[in-house]
């Protein structure tokens, strides 16, 4: 099992219109092979000394896949890269990290 957490850096005052369209391809993410979990988060202000401010303009995607071919397939699904397109005008930077638990 591996687990993905997407950072989408965005553009001011986007994030509503980015949420939108993310939402409409959720289920059929969670319908892909070896999808185990996938939903997007938004920053909490807190009063934790280690935790940074919040950001506004950004997301933050947390995902579970079976392996990294199923995560590998996810990246290159149609339905991922018509979405890709629809989101452009909203996103400045994509970052990924790839965790395996220990």
């Amino acid at each position: 099992m591996i687990y993905v957490i997407a950072t989408v850096e965005l553009k001011p005052d986007t994030r509503d219109a980015f949420l939108q369209e993310f939402r409409q391809i959720v289920s059929q993410v969670l319908a892909e092979e070896g999808c185990l979990e996938y939903g997007p988060t938004i920053d909490v202000e807190t009063h934790l000394a280690v935790q940074p401010p919040a950001r506004v303009d950004a997301v933050t995607i947390v995902e579970k896949w079976h392996d990294m071919a199923c995560l590998e397939a996810h990246l290159v699904a149609p339905h991922m890269m018509s979405y890709r397109e629809r989101v452009k005008p909203y996103v400045e930077k994509v970052t990924l990290q790839v965790l395996q638990p220990v």
